[in-house]
């Protein structure tokens, strides 16, 4: 039975022995997206997926807190565990909240194209506005064309752009409407993400269509006490599904791994 609240999509194989990654995933929520990424990822982590409901209207709140919940019951029997924390477009910014709000459960922290300037872009602003009220059937429409400011389908497989459409066609105009009015006004004080003492790395899509991403990961390494911003310069907006775009070969290469000597022994 489908859940009703925000919960982690695990892998068939359980690898306790390594570090726990954490995934907060875009606007559509499903966590499906991941898919292009877990074999990578599963070379060095234990990877969890959050999959937010498709009927889902809570707050920025009440998800950070959910999705402290769920790390705390993955680490219940071995607290040390080593957590890495990483969101993407709309789950970067989900990501921010979660670690300020649980700084001591996460040793690293990820962020990819994180949707913190949605804001700054006034007319997805007004986008969101028309959206709300055009009828199911027409906005269904209007949301797989602006798929190309979204993704560079030419870097994308056609499977990974299948499901692409089927997720971003999952989510309902009224949920997709809630979360792009949670995204305007989505704002954390400069003074509080200072106070946020983790290493973190920031990927950023050079031909992002879609947001300044650029622009904004560079503002946000001004304002984290410990971050890198490693630029992907033929990526659009969702790069995690690229084919030549390997999360786990990013975080190694820049050398955001803790070493193996860091790691408590289970």
């Amino acid at each position: 039975m489908r859940s009703t609240l925000p919960c982690f999509l695990t892998p068939k194989a359980l690898k306790p022995e390594l570090p726990l990654f954490v995934f907060l995933p875009g606007m559509d929520g499903t966590g499906q997206l991941l898919r292009a990424q877990t074999a990578g990822l599963e070379a060095g982590f234990d990877v969890r997926c959050l999959a937010i409901p498709p009927n889902d209207l809570t707050s920025w709140e009440k998800l950070a807190k959910r999705v402290v919940n769920l790390v705390e019951a993955e680490i219940a029997d071995y607290a040390e565990r080593p957590v890495y924390l990483c969101g993407e477009s709309f789950g970067g910014c989900l990501a921010m909240k979660v670690a300020l709000l649980a700084p001591q459960l996460f040793r690293r922290l990820i962020l990819v194209n994180p949707a913190s300037s949605f804001s700054r872009r006034p007319w997805i602003a007004w986008g969101a506005q028309l959206s709300r009220h055009l009828p199911e059937s027409l906005y269904q429409v209007s949301s797989v064309t602006l798929l190309p400011l979204l993704a560079s389908f030419g870097r994308i497989s056609e499977s990974d752009r299948d499901a692409l459409v089927e997720a971003v066609r999952s989510v309902p105009q009224k949920t997709s409407v809630w979360r792009m009015s949670l995204l305007s006004k989505f704002e954390i004080p400069t003074e509080k993400l200072q106070t946020l003492e983790r290493p973190t790395l920031i990927l950023a899509s050079a031909k992002d269509k879609l947001l300044p991403s650029l622009t904004e990961a560079y503002r946000l390494k001004q304002t984290f006490s410990d971050a890198q911003v490693v630029v992907l310069p033929e990526s659009g907006h969702t790069c995690l599904l690229e084919t030549d775009v390997n999360l786990f070969e990013v975080m190694k290469s820049s050398g955001f791994l803790e070493a193996k000597s860091e790691l408590p022994v289970v």
